[in-house]
């Protein structure tokens, strides 16, 4: 049941959907223009102090400490239901909803905090917070939703009815154009019909953000009761970490929705999801900064205690440049969101691309970070916590946090899909004026008035690549030591900007597919963006942590070694020989190379097909008992 639509067809449906309008000024943008615009992050943001939610936080604190077993959930695969029953109680699954509607109405920087917290208990449950109102029925109603929607809904889920979001089907990714779950229009509303994969959770929730293509209008977001008549859980699924999501496959069949619980209008699905995740993307490095904090204090605790040849062996400088990696990408990790969190809070900026950046910077970098945490424990941390605890030592779940850090990298965007939207989003000023001129489709007149906006821009822009404040000796003076670091920044945001141009210029209409290029001038992005975030927060906090300074110039001596070997990546790299290699694997051509080894069965099919109609599976939805009164 899956759509068939061509390359340029898929391409035509991504656009669409984005936002194509700057309304509001970006750092990102900016810095991938080649401007350090610091004025929009410097000074540090003050967030409006709010007593109620440092109320809520330290509340929430001590539930986590006191009645939360993450053990038990990573044991059993399941969060207990008197932990949902208690977070609902604390009014946890309404952290982002307006007080209006029984909410906390928390800003996105003491959301993100709350779940900073409650995932380091167990990241299952960050997941589930999160999944709810970030992606969920919340957010999409809180931007899309009318006054009637709002108040039907929001109430509900405020007080602990859970929400998931359904948009992956089983044959269809990051890919939506071939979306197969069809709304049709029938008397008083719609009649949907599919099949939807990893819903997380989808298998409690009461209340669906559902992604429909409706005949002739296009992909369309309905809210959905979840106990629907037609509405099967099919399965849970079972992954390699977060082993509490309740995650599933959800079958429609004949599912009647209401014409009223269309969120935002006919056709506008996409363009809803997307922006609903410009801020929705700062949940998950909110648990990637858990990951680090987690990780810093355990590496810290046992290379203190931990005796090798003599010494603790946090004083060998093996250990010991592991430990200050930890230390130094958790800083500035926290530093990306806090400022992303804030700039979102005052609404002075669009962080689309910077939202991106912190997903995709923190998503790696945390993975990275329990990496070298296991590599500090040694066998210890490879061993499973309860085999610890098993023989007398302290449970301290090290190869679980990489289990459960893995799917950050692929959740709500891989790595691979980021690298491209936020190159589009990079290179939009370029296409902006110039891209009638690389548009096949594009006739002789408009490539013409191209031609000539494009002529104009250049002749403005190009010239402010040449030289900037990061070449004066004494430039960016009043941040002290790390001045010489935002030199750095100003100059390589300056050379990242010549670099896209070039490219441009060199590759035209071919650059998208260009995507080992277009991935390393995201990522040296990345690294500046982290740079400029880290020495504006260690300045703002002197008084406060004058070690802070520390941390970012270590950072930034780390960042610059990364970004330096990006940029000489861009023009000497293996890319053109990587992708005839691999052309050549998938023919076949070096199938001698798998011989000598039992591979895995070939009897079943690599993605299931699934056809229309009533669910022959076993309903396998999970209702969570509502507290006694």
């Amino acid at each position: 049941m899956t759509a068939t639509v061509s390359e340029k067809q898929a391409r035509q449906v991504a656009e669409a959907a984005r936002e194509s309008e700057w309304r509001k000024p970006s750092f990102g943008k900016e810095l991938f223009l080649g401007k350090l615009r610091l004025d929009l992050i410097d000074p540090w943001p003050a967030g409006a102090p709010s007593p109620d939610a440092e109320d809520f936080l330290a509340k929430l604190d001590a539930y986590a400490r006191s009645e939360v077993d993450g053990a038990r959930i990573e044991r059993e695969a399941r969060i207990p239901d008197e932990v949902f029953q208690g977070l609902a109680e604390l009014g946890a699954f309404g952290m982002k909803i307006d007080k209006d509607y029984g909410g906390l109405g928390l800003s996105n920087l003491y959301y993100t905090k709350a779940l900073t917290l409650i995932g380091s208990v167990n990241p299952s449950l960050g997941a589930l917070l999160s999944a709810h109102q970030s992606i969920g029925v919340p957010q999409p109603l809180k931007i899309f939703g009318t006054p009637e929607q709002k108040k039907a809904f929001l109430p509900r889920l405020a007080g602990g009815e859970v929400s998931a979001f359904l948009l992956t089907e089983p044959d269809v990714g990051s890919d939506p154009a071939r979306l197969g779950t069809i709304a049709e229009p029938v008397e008083g509303g719609y009649k949907l019909n599919g099949v939807k994969l990893w819903a997380t959770n989808g298998s409690v929730a009461t209340l669906l953000v559902v992604m429909a293509r409706v005949p002739d209008k296009g992909i369309t977001a309905f809210v959905v009761e979840g106990d629907a008549p037609g509405i099967t859980v099919e399965r849970r699924n079972e992954f390699l970490g977060l082993r509490g999501l309740e995650n599933s496959v959800t079958r429609f069949h004949d599912v009647f929705v209401p014409a009223e619980n269309v969120i935002g209008g006919l056709g506008k699905g996409l363009k809803i999801a997307l922006t609903t995740l410009n801020t929705g993307r700062l949940s998950l490095p909110a648990m990637c900064v858990g990951a680090g904090k987690w990780s810093l204090n355990v590496a810290r605790e046992w290379a203190a205690e931990r005796v090798q040849w003599g010494r603790p062996v946090g004083q060998h400088e093996a250990v010991a440049k592991k430990i200050a990696f930890i230390a130094a990408t958790t800083y500035a990790m926290e530093s990306m969101l806090d400022l992303c969190c804030l700039i979102a809070d005052d609404d002075r900026n669009d962080i689309r691309i910077e939202a991106a950046l912190v997903k995709l910077f923190a998503s790696e970098m945390a993975w990275q970070v329990a990496d070298e945490l296991i590599q500090i424990r040694g066998g210890r941390g490879y061993e499973t916590a309860a085999s610890l605890a098993a023989r007398g030592e302290r449970a301290v779940e090290v190869e679980q946090i990489l289990r459960d850090l893995r799917i950050n990298r692929i959740f709500e965007g891989s790595t691979e899909i980021m690298h491209l939207l936020i190159a589009r989003e990079a290179v939009d000023a370029h296409l902006s004026v110039a891209g009638d001129i690389i548009d096949p489709d594009a006739g002789l007149g408009r490539k013409a008035r191209a031609g000539a906006r494009a002529g104009a821009f250049y002749a403005k822009w190009l010239p402010t690549l040449a030289v900037g404040r990061g070449q004066v000796p004494m430039g960016y003076g009043e941040f002290g030591p790390l001045a010489t670091h935002l030199r750095y920044v100003e100059r390589a945001s300056r050379k990242l900007a010549r670099s896209t141009f070039y490219a441009m210029s060199r590759w035209q209409g071919k650059l998208e597919r260009k995507q080992g290029f277009l991935g390393r001038i995201v990522d040296i992005g990345a690294e500046l963006f982290a740079m400029s975030a880290v020495c504006v927060r260690a300045r703002s906090e002197r008084g406060e942590h004058p070690e802070g300074v520390e941390l970012a110039d270590l950072f930034c001596r780390q960042a610059r070694l990364r970004a330096e070997a990006l940029f000489d990546a861009l023009w000497d790299n293996t890319d053109t020989l990587d992708v005839k290699v691999a052309k050549r694997v998938l023919e076949g051509h070096y199938a001698f190379l798998e011989e000598g080894v039992v591979t895995a069965p070939t009897d079943a099919a690599w993605v299931a097909t699934w056809e229309p109609g009533e669910s022959t599976a076993e309903d396998v939805r999970r209702r969570i008992p509502r507290p006694p009164s």
